[in-house]
């Protein structure tokens, strides 16, 4: 034993003059900044112990592990805090990623190994008495040295005494430094922001007493960190923002004239603002109180000569003016509230759970959607299929780290007391019409334009209301021109447009759609409503599909067809506001789901006959489904898993719900020959469902329909041409179209997947030619027949202008007129389907002819034209 200590003591004596020798003969690397990966088996464990709690999301050590190899890393954090280095070194290491070593004017000593410390003591010792002054890691090269071996760094932006030190005591900046070094060296430095958010809520404008004594939310204080750690780890979220190649950057034109602290001030100032615009788009802007709010809107000089010339004009005294302005202003404002929406998404979950067997969301789209939110506020733009839409859209962005967006909600929905709970939610509500409303309308211009300009992401419908038929509704485009208004006025340097598609198996509000479709009023929403839709609990509705398109930038959009947004004129303006609504409508249309519920219901409704089998359904439905991939259209997960069982469930759930019945004795068991028979009364939600995806079919509708109509078994492409477009028009009312696709690219994309499925083949000689196959024919049919609810709502419509003379009935009573007419069309059998009799077909048909110069009866020559044309193309739909 007593040897064992003195041969000990030995060694550590070698080693001791070993140290000695060393610093004394020059080597003099040995400085604090440096944190080596092994600090000791104990200070190990410990620090993995004390961070064990915290997650990092695997997404996010991606970033990391794509930055090329040969790179130089200096990871960078906002504020100087050593437990975020701490954790850090930690954590990379564990995850075998590149831990920062280096910590730029970071001293580490309690965590640094004994005799590491020995070596900086007398290595420093030894270099005072040599050099008669204090060893510097930047002068002696050290840390440049150190990152050209292959170390990484990391770097803070912010500390207390650090402006002091470079701008009073003229020390190294470590950001200049690093450009320096990136200047004399072929390999690239990377720069990768970081930040660690302890707390998701919203900064307010006025700080608490709870904020001056534990720290802000974005700097919290060291008990707060602590109490945070170890009471609810869960909260901490790390998250890794774009990496910078300082290489490009200092490469990049604006900076190749300046001076290197200009260069500097300009990389901490774009690092500090990406950093904070990252942190924005987890927590969102700053609070302020409705009182502040207001007193920002109201008293802005834009709207205080709006209000004066607007007192003036209609001769109202100026203090009334004033105060109809803040009462509109407290009737659209929303007031932000993160318990409500905290609240809120607990209650969501709980529905989403009881009610439906899950959510598919595409978060590849969603991670690129919160990375450009960084750039700009995102415009949130989903189509509006249930009331449900607005509540799961937050509820996916507060589940993914993102701020819940202020909501466009309809003045209907503020009643109590849901009112005062969507309002603290983020809804601010917006009246149905701004017409004869000058003030009002000009007030909620303001509280736009102030949402945009504090970076507040904005959600609205951009079809108005709930869509009713299924398929997306033609843009309304006040609220998105007042979009384009604010950022013209300056309101942000970017609006990021986001559409989104959000799609059922099964809509909540089946029946009350049916008795809309059908002529009945739409009843309010209140709170009896809410009370009655608890036994929505007691039934479930399949799967929810919420889709993200690739984000727009408008910015970008207007740079890409050299827009000069500041000088259009407001005819100008207003023709971008339409192609970029109808280029929303598409982007939606693009990133739909086709449910099996939508292609069987498509299917049931397209068959020629009464009386349909099995077999045949899964033929029909084979001849969609080849026609859909050949389009790159997306699928339900479930029908790309197995077609088969996803359209026996569709099948089996409406013949549950009395939309279909099978006429088999046992009706229980379907085989391929059993027979089914739709159920009349419920062909119009059937038709429904139907239009969740006839947005894929109406190029196929359209080519197939002008192909049947030139009623020959051979024909050129080009002589498609005319009737597709003529169709087009016809039904501009119902369908939006690609404002970036011309319509012979449209067909012969058609042409080429009916070729794929054998409906067409392309002649042997002559050029751009075609023959119509025997089963081509009949699946031609099978995709024409999605126009035929269409052609006989027109049908009706029209029938009726040419009974009554212009101007002998008003518009109300028109309409009233027109379901009379259907009714009894249908009863003698001039119409085959029910679902034909859609109010809402009838109000599109009405705005098609009326725009088309049809007023009545005395336009004779124009009725004829249609009537002929409409009369000619059912004759090739199957009856």
């Amino acid at each position: 034993m007593i040897k064992s200590i003195r041969t000990y003591c030995k060694n550590l004596q070698i080693k001791f003059k070993g140290w000695i020798t060393s610093c004394f003969q020059g080597t003099y690397h040995h400085y604090i900044c440096y944190f080596p990966k092994n600090t000791g088996l104990v200070s190990h464990f410990l620090l993995k112990l004390f961070f064990s709690g915290i997650k990092i999301n695997q997404d996010q050590i991606a970033v990391i592990q794509n930055i090329p190899k040969d790179a130089i890393v200096v990871y960078i954090t906002k504020y100087k805090s050593y437990f975020e280095y701490l954790f850090y070194h930690t954590r990379y290491k564990k995850n075998g990623l590149l831990c920062p070593e280096i910590g730029f004017d970071y001293n580490v000593y309690l965590w640094q190994p004994i005799s590491r410390l020995l070596k900086i003591f007398f290595a420093h010792l030894a270099y005072i008495y040599k050099n008669m002054a204090w060893p510097n890691p930047y002068d002696s090269g050290y840390i440049k040295q150190e990152l050209n071996k292959g170390r990484s760094a990391l770097l803070s932006l912010i500390e207390k005494k650090d402006f002091h030190r470079r701008f009073v005591k003229a020390e190294t900046d470590p950001i200049r430094y690093l450009i320096e070094m990136q200047e004399s060296i072929e390999r690239p430095i990377y720069l990768i922001p970081q930040l660690m958010v302890f707390d998701k809520k919203p900064s307010r404008s006025n700080p608490t007493l709870i904020n001056l004594l534990f720290g802000n939310r974005e700097k919290p204080g060291k008990i707060k960190r602590l109490i945070t750690l170890f009471k609810n780890p869960e909260k901490i979220l790390v998250e890794i923002s774009e990496p910078l190649n300082l290489k490009y950057f200092i490469a990049q034109s604006a900076y190749q004239k300046r001076s290197i602290e200009h260069l500097s001030v300009e990389l901490r100032r774009y690092l500090i603002l990406q950093i904070n615009r990252h942190r924005q788009s987890i927590t969102g802007p700053v609070l302020h109180s409705i009182e502040e709010l207001k007193e920002n809107i109201l008293t802005n000089n834009r709207l205080q000569k709006f209000m004066a010339h607007h007192s003036k004009k209609r001769n109202i005294p100026i203090h009334k003016v004033h105060k109809k302005a803040d009462a509109y202003l407290e009737e659209i404002t929303a007031k932000y509230n993160i318990s409500i929406i905290q609240t809120g998404a607990t209650v969501v979950r709980w529905f989403l759970n009881t009610m439906f067997e899950g959510i598919s969301v595409n978060n590849d789209v969603l991670k690129k959607v919160k990375n450009m939110s960084q750039k700009g506020p995102l415009i949130l733009i989903p189509c509006h299929k249930s009331h449900l839409d607005y509540l799961i859209l937050s509820y996916i962005l507060f589940t993914n780290n993102m701020p819940c967006p202020h909501v466009a909600a309809g003045k209907n929905l503020s009643f109590w007391p849901l009112g005062p709970i969507f309002r603290g939610g983020g809804a601010f509500f917006i009246r149905r019409t701004f017409r004869g409303a000058v003030l009002y309308s000009k007030i909620f211009g303001e509280y736009i334009h102030k949402l945009l300009e504090e970076g507040f992401n904005i959600e609205f419908f951009i079809e108005g209301g709930r869509s009713r038929t299924g398929k997306l509704i033609l843009p309304k485009l006040g609220l998105l021109s007042m979009l384009i208004s604010a950022y013209k006025n300056g309101a942000c340097d970017d609006m990021i447009f986001v559409p989104i598609y959000i799609g059922y198996d099964r809509v909540l509000e089946e029946s009350s759609y049916l008795n809309e479709i059908e002529g009945g009023q739409k009843k309010p929403e209140s709170l009896k409503q809410i009370i009655k839709a608890r036994k929505f609990l007691k039934k479930r509705y399949g799967r929810v599909y919420v889709m993200f398109h690739e984000p727009i930038s408008f910015k970008k959009l207007l740079a890409e067809n050299n827009y000069q947004l500041s000088e259009m004129t407001q005819k100008e303006q207003n023709a971008l506001c339409r192609n970029l609504g109808h280029r929303v409508i598409n982007a939606i249309n693009k990133v739909s789901v086709v449910n099996p519920h939508a292609l069987v219901a498509s299917a049931i409704l397209n068959c020629s006959e009464k009386l349909f089998s099995y077999e045949h359904l899964t033929y029909q439905i084979e001849t969609y489904m080849t026609y859909l991939f050949s389009q790159e259209a997306k699928l339900a997960d479930t029908l790309l898993i197995d077609q088969v069982h996803a359209v026996e469930n569709a099948l089996d759930s409406y013949v549950q719900r009395k939309f279909i019945e099978p006429l088999s004795k046992n009706k229980s068991t379907v085989s391929s020959n059993t027979l089914f028979k739709v159920n009349e009364s419920k062909r119009a939600i059937l038709e429904y469902y139907k239009n969740n995806c006839i947005a894929f079919f109406v190029p196929a509708a359209f080519t197939a329909l002008t192909i049947l109509e030139n009623d020959a078994f051979q024909f050129a492409a080009s002589n498609l041409h005319s009737g597709y477009t003529f169709l087009q028009e016809f039904f501009k009312f119902e369908f939006a179209y690609n404002v970036d696709r011309t319509t012979e690219s449209v067909v012969r994309k058609t042409i080429k997947s009916f070729i794929d499925d054998a409906i067409l083949m392309p002649h042997p000689t002559l050029p751009d030619t075609y023959n119509l196959t025997s089963v081509g024919f009949r699946k031609l049919k099978f995709f024409s027949s999605f126009l035929k609810t269409y052609f006989e709502s027109y049908w009706i419509a029209l029938n009726f202008f040419m009974r009554y003379p212009k101007n002998s009935i008003n518009a109300k009573e028109r309409l009233k007129k027109i379901q009379v007419t259907g009714n009894r069309m249908y009863k003698r059998k001039e119409i085959e389907r029910k679902e034909s009799l859609s109010k809402i077909n009838y109000e599109n048909a009405i705005e098609f002819f009326i725009t088309h110069n049809i007023r009545g009866s005395d336009d004779i020559e124009k009725i004829d034209f249609y009537a002929d044309t409409i009369r000619r193309y059912l004759k090739h739909l199957p009856s």
